[in-house]
């Protein structure tokens, strides 16, 4: 990260949209993100429950993060959950503590909220964002939706 101001969260708007199209994590890391225009379309057709937001650098859209809140995790009213939907780093800014950030930003947004724990999806493998999370404090659950690990943070 910059040394200058310290990264922030800010709401897709036209101003920042095509610079939030445009960012690519690494091309072995692809298997494990959607692309953010996919992100975005599913936050358009689940409005209140999508809270998509850019990571903004010295200017620069750096990330993309986006959290689910109060999801009905099993269509039946039984389970509800809030957590963290996607992350995408661009590629040449990994490794600065942007996830990380972003994480952080997102489990405060759920504590201001009252959630207690934040759930989170990763798709297993060699360059997978599995180790990231673990390494954040997510403990991996014996569940699994659609072949992803799934990982909960209490907070």
């Amino acid at each position: 990260m910059t040394t200058g101001r310290a990264p922030r969260l800010e709401k897709i708007t036209p101003a920042n949209l095509e610079a939030a199209l445009a960012l690519r994590v690494r091309a072995e890391q692809e298997f494990a993100v959607d692309p953010v225009a996919h992100s975005l379309a599913e936050a358009y057709v689940r409005p209140g429950k999508a809270w998509p937001r850019v990571i903004v650098d010295d200017g620069r859209v750096v990330g993309f993060v986006m959290a689910f809140l109060d999801f009905d995790w099993r269509d039946d009213g039984t389970d509800v959950r809030s957590g963290l939907w996607r992350l995408t780093i661009a590629a040449d800014e990994q490794g600065k503590g942007y996830g990380r950030f972003a994480v952080n930003a997102v489990a405060e947004e759920l504590r201001r909220r009252g959630t207690r724990t934040l759930h989170v999806t990763w798709h297993p493998g060699e360059h997978g964002p599995e180790n990231f999370y673990l390494t954040l404090g997510f403990e991996k659950t014996d569940e699994r939706v659609n072949e992803e690990h799934v990982g909960v943070l209490r907070l």
